[in-house]
């Protein structure tokens, strides 16, 4: 799965990713928290990592690689089965920690 989205702020990207990994595994994203981290390289934000939880130890994630406008997506057995284009997206410098 390869798209091309336009997700200008981040609330819409993290909107996006939640219901991307709620959908792979028909999870209910109101009963399935996302949990968000940074990722930060050499003292600067370059990214968001995303998982969301569900039963029997299920965690989906996505990486968010600011730098280079794309999301991957991962199942619980850490095999990439997504990616999408971002043709815009917030400034990774922009997110505050």
């Amino acid at each position: 799965m390869t798209d091309v989205l336009s997700l200008p702020t981040v609330d819409a990207l993290r909107r996006c990713v939640h219901m991307l990994l709620c959908d792979r595994d028909q999870l209910d994203p109101d009963q399935t928290p996302l949990k968000t981290s940074l990722i930060v390289r050499r003292g600067k934000t370059c990214g968001l990592f995303f998982q969301v939880d569900g039963p029997r130890l299920l965690k989906n994630y996505a990486v968010w690689a600011g730098d280079e406008n794309r999301i991957l997506l991962y199942d619980a057995s850490g095999e990439r089965y997504g990616e999408i284009r971002l043709s815009e997206a917030p400034d990774p410098r922009d997110i505050a920690a």
